[in-house]
């Protein structure tokens, strides 16, 4: 029964996300709202919907463990996992505007949520409320950057806002669309959440783990999808920024909602604070160099990238096990592996600053306008 739970709950959030995502967009559209805004408010909230629905659920549910680690793990599988499997796909575009805005807004927010936690009784109401708030502050701000390039591109005479939604479909059937879609995330988190502990209490892992690893991974499968068809079909700028937006919103939503509406706030594991908000900052932190060699995700930087999920996965489940060769593992990583990919990314990055000076060319810029100016 508990694996009949667990598997109906992946497939009601990632169902209940695609009908979401339907229907938010077909809705945005209807208003005439920008590709940018919609992908950025709509399309990356939509996708963060199942990690809410499973946090908010797990935390008032008296499992801090498996919510923290739904928010930590998922950010680590979108950058990781997500823009892996999509960059093997096809080489990933960088944006200018995820490199100069929404990489470091991410690397910001995970470096805040690591600080907020370190105070000792993890992320309490008024930081929850303080995560809530600059991500409103941060959205707003995008919106209005975007109106104001679109606004600036149809002066020139080019429109650029998406058109309204094909075939006339009705903004009622696009709420229905929404409705179906929440109900069907609350349902599949609250499975997910129950097989998820009754897991854990049977093999002996702790919330924590399993939170990071197979709810983290179900939770992000919308983000997956999401990516991998956009690379299918060309729109390698798409598989990005659904990812990094996806980040944003999850710190800033789902674990300041979460905190919010708990009380007493979201306790974090002293495991947690040692080890993994620091590999998520350092993920975050990882994305800026490789998007920056060329502004391309190539593939064997994604392949990179599955790979250090793969190891990260690996760990987790070593040290929940107490397995022998955990100790020749964590040595061979942090003595060879990881210095010698540091050192390769630091080479690449400096690479492609002396290219780029030497072309007369400004760091970050890759031929895109604004905003509203793509390339």
């Amino acid at each position: 029964m508990t694996a009949l739970l667990l598997i109906g709950g992946f497939v009601l959030l990632v169902a209940g996300g695609e009908v979401l995502v339907r229907g938010a967009s077909t809705m945005a559209r209807s208003f005439g709202l920008s590709p940018l805004v919609i992908g950025l408010t709509v399309v990356s909230f939509a996708t963060s919907a199942p990690e809410l629905a499973v946090t908010a659920r797990a935390s008032l549910a008296g499992s801090p463990g498996l919510a923290v680690g739904n928010v930590v793990g998922s950010n680590i599988a979108n950058i990781l996992l997500v823009i892996g499997v999509a960059g093997l796909i096809l080489p990933l575009a960088v944006r200018l505007p995820v490199v100069r805005r929404d990489v470091p807004v991410m690397i910001v927010l995970s470096l805040l949520m690591w600080g907020l936690s370190l105070q000792g009784d993890g992320v309490s109401r008024l930081d929850g409320g303080v995560l809530l708030a600059l991500l409103i502050g941060y959205v707003a701000w995008a919106v209005i950057r975007s109106r104001q390039a679109q606004s600036a591109t149809e002066g020139k005479g080019r429109l650029t806002h998406a058109p309204g939604p094909g075939g006339g479909r009705p903004v009622l059937l696009a709420l229905l669309l929404v409705v179906v879609g929440v109900a069907m995330l609350v349902l599949g988190a609250q499975w997910l959440v129950d097989a998820a502990t009754e897991i854990a209490l049977a093999l002996g892992m702790s919330e924590m783990v399993v939170g990071l690893t197979i709810v983290a991974v179900g939770t992000s499968l919308p983000e997956l999808a999401t990516s991998v068809i956009a690379a299918i079909r060309g729109n390698v700028e798409m598989a990005v920024g659904n990812a990094v937006g996806s980040c944003i919103f999850n710190i800033g939503a789902v674990m300041g909602l979460a905190a919010v509406i708990t009380p007493g706030g979201v306790p974090v594991e002293a495991s947690a604070l040692r080890f993994d908000l620091p590999v998520m900052v350092a993920v975050a932190v990882a994305l800026l160099p490789i998007a920056f060699t060329g502004f391309t995700i190539k593939r064997w930087e994604a392949g990179l990238f599955l790979a250090y999920y793969t190891a990260y996965v690996v760990f987790l489940l070593l040290n929940s096990a107490q397995h022998a060769v955990l100790d020749q593992f964590s040595s061979v990583m942090l003595l060879f592996v990881l210095p010698l990919t540091g050192l390769t990314l630091a080479l690449l990055a400096t690479y492609e600053i002396g290219l780029r000076r030497g072309r007369g060319q400004p760091l970050l810029d890759d031929g895109a306008g604004e905003d509203g100016a793509e390339r």
